[in-house]
């Protein structure tokens, strides 16, 4: 192509759209000549103006000098995707040592993901207890419409946090978008272990919300790291198993002098496991003092309809020596009751010299002392005692 002389050189679209790609911030090229030299067959005997052509490598390019003060800014001011983009949530937590509650108040939460179409969410927030049965302890606020920064302003109350599930206890706080036509999309979480609490102290929390860890692809790993993978989950299978929970009673010991015997008292029971269709139960419990060989020892409560946190406050007796109850066990069993088909088993608890944590407490301290009263909350668990009658 011959160019005379004034004329501009023509430059492609290709040079136009050309960008800096090294390393660093996108910088809009200023001279592209410089990266894409052009050689312009001059007259003989007349030097080029842009001199001899030469090559240039991404390694010969300029690069500005980094300031260290802008950088430190850069990353003050960045907002992560896995922190800011979901959404902040502010609550409070509050653990009252002496009734056994653990009270969690959902203030409210800011610039959460927009999930439905209007770029508008419909959020509401869920809380379990972990490790335990997640449907037995779920409790939720409810759903605030058509926004991205609601306020809740209300308390979540579980009952029958005893000093040792403080210990071991993780609280889980979800927050997802309900949506009518289909199923509940999850938003972001978080997690407070409970030994974070002191008792009686209230605790003010706002935390960037965060996703849900999705477990590794079998397809991507080892014939090695997928046998170790299988073994984890069969052995996280087993420990679930064993910890599942159905819930909580509050139980009174008697030992009574005068009348010779043990009175055992059913107060109540919180945050049972749905058994029914229609996400209740029909709950009652039953007693045995083992070993039980005429099969006399059985005591039952009145059934509570439709409830999951059911009020029984009824007293059993027991006619037995102080010395001999050393030698017995109680057995405690909750049951949803069904008409005309066979009761389900929600969960039980045995209190005995031979148990441990909660339960050996209390019995011992039962023992130990006469015409006192003593109540603790027991958690129920999913372990049927192998001689509990099922009538």
């Amino acid at each position: 192509m011959t160019v005379r002389r004034g004329d501009k050189v023509p430059i492609s679209i290709q040079e136009h759209m050309a960008i800096n790609v090294c390393p660093g911030p996108i910088r809009p090229i200023q001279q592209i000549s410089d990266y894409f030299p052009r050689y312009t067959p001059w007259p003989e005997g007349t030097a080029s103006p842009t001199g001899p052509p030469r090559s240039l490598s991404p390694l010969d390019i300029p690069v500005p000098s980094a300031d260290p003060t802008a950088d430190s800014t850069e990353l003050d001011n960045y907002d992560s995707d896995d922190g800011t983009a979901l959404g902040t949530l502010e609550f409070e937590l509050l653990y009252d040592e002496d009734k056994c509650i653990l009270q969690c108040c959902i203030l409210r939460a800011k610039g959460l993901k927009p999930m439905d179409f209007n770029g508008l969410a419909d959020p509401y927030v869920k809380i379990h207890l972990l490790p335990g049965a997640c449907k037995a302890n779920k409790l939720k606020t409810r759903t605030v419409r058509n926004t991205l920064n609601p306020t809740w302003n209300e308390s979540l109350t579980y009952c029958g946090i005893t000093h040792e599930d403080m210990g071991k206890k993780v609280l889980r706080i979800s927050v997802c978008d309900e949506d009518k036509l289909s199923h509940n999309e999850f938003i972001g979480e978080t997690r407070v272990p409970l030994r974070r609490l002191k008792p009686g102290q209230r605790k003010h929390f706002n935390i960037c919300l965060e996703r849900q860890i999705p477990l590794p692809s079998p397809s991507s790993m080892s014939a090695a790291l997928r046998g170790i993978s299988c073994y984890l989950k069969e052995l996280e299978r087993c420990q679930e198993w064993e910890l599942e929970e159905r819930g909580r009673i509050l139980l009174s010991l008697t030992y009574s002098a005068e009348r010779g015997g043990l009175v055992v008292g059913i107060v109540r029971c919180a945050h049972l496991a749905a058994m029914d269709v229609n996400g209740f139960s029909d709950p009652y419990v039953k007693t045995y003092l083992k070993p039980d060989v005429e099969k006399k020892s059985k005591h039952k409560t009145a059934v509570k309809k439709k409830t999951l946190n059911p009020e029984f406050n009824e007293e059993f007796f027991y006619k037995i020596g102080q010395v001999e109850l050393h030698k017995r066990s109680l057995e405690v069993t909750v049951w949803d009751y069904d008409l005309g088909k066979s009761n389900d088993f929600i969960g039980g608890v045995t209190l005995g010299v031979n148990s441990k944590g909660e339960c050996l407490k209390h019995w011992m301290e039962c023992l130990s002392s006469s015409n006192q009263r003593i109540e603790h909350w027991h958690t129920l668990t999913n372990e049927l005692p192998g001689s509990t009658y099922t009538d």
